[in-house]
């Protein structure tokens, strides 16, 4: 309660102060500058020009809807449990697409069923298509997902997952050409099979991370500037105690 404390404490509270209203003036400038990354996924483009086979796929192919003319392999289709579709889980029909412009291979999302024995059923009819049927889809391209270990009691080559590395190791048609790190849902379904709900991806915001920083800064700087006043007074205080300790000691 001294009056050099006290007006140290006021010196150090308008520091404080002055350091939190600079937090929040990068704070503000974080998301002012936040940019909306708005892409027209809608407009159908070439799958070419998307995405590249054998390599990492670029985060603007996420949700692109994409056209591509190739062929199915019959035979290759595989079933991936535990997908959801409206709600209700099911199962997906994943065929094997080769496109005609670079002779590589994506795995295609063909459909859903709600029951395990009618999709079983799509795949056995279509694995009697005629090789090499000339087709063009229309889908949304989707990132590769990582594989997933069954769990407990269930079958260890159960699938819940559209992942091309596992894919290629059971497609029988396979001859080490490209592969897509991604797959596409297609916009029309197998016989037998349901369309797969593929809503519109929503706009990305991308903040300004390095403001964001500067702010969670200077809210440190604020904290310390009150800490530092309450430092000095606690060793003034302990000083003077002991000195008064001493004192008393001595005499």
């Amino acid at each position: 309660m001294r009056p050099r404390w006290v007006l140290a404490l006021l010196l150090a509270l308008g520091v404080a102060a002055a350091f939190a209203i600079l937090g929040q003036w990068q704070l503000e400038r974080a998301i002012d500058s936040g940019e909306v990354v708005q892409r027209t996924t809608e407009t159908v483009l070439p799958l070419a020009d998307v995405v590249q086979p054998g390599g990492a796929a670029p985060t603007k192919a996420t949700g692109q809807m994409v056209r591509a003319s190739g062929a199915f392999v019959p035979g290759d289709d595989q079933l991936v449990s535990d997908r959801f579709n409206g709600g209700t889980s099911g199962f997906w029909v994943v065929g094997h697409f080769v496109t005609d412009t670079d002779s590589a291979s994506i795995p295609v999302a063909r459909g859903w069923a709600a029951d395990e024995d009618d999709a079983r059923a799509v795949m056995a009819a279509l694995a009697t298509d005629a090789p090499g049927q000339a087709a063009t889809i229309t889908g949304r391209f989707v990132p590769a997902e990582a594989p997933e270990v069954p769990g407990d009691g269930r079958d260890p080559h159960t699938m819940t997952t559209v992942s091309p590395a596992a894919l290629l190791n059971l497609w029988a048609e396979y001859t080490e050409q490209p592969v897509y790190s991604g797959y596409l849902v297609d916009t029309d379904a197998a016989d037998g099979l349901t369309v797969i709900d593929s809503p519109v991806p929503g706009d990305d915001v991308e903040l300004n991370w390095l403001n964001i920083f500067y702010a969670l800064e200077w809210a440190v700087f604020a904290g310390f500037a009150v800490f530092l006043w309450y430092r000095l007074v606690r060793d003034a205080w302990e000083r003077e105690r002991d000195e008064a300790e001493a004192a008393a000691a001595a005499t």
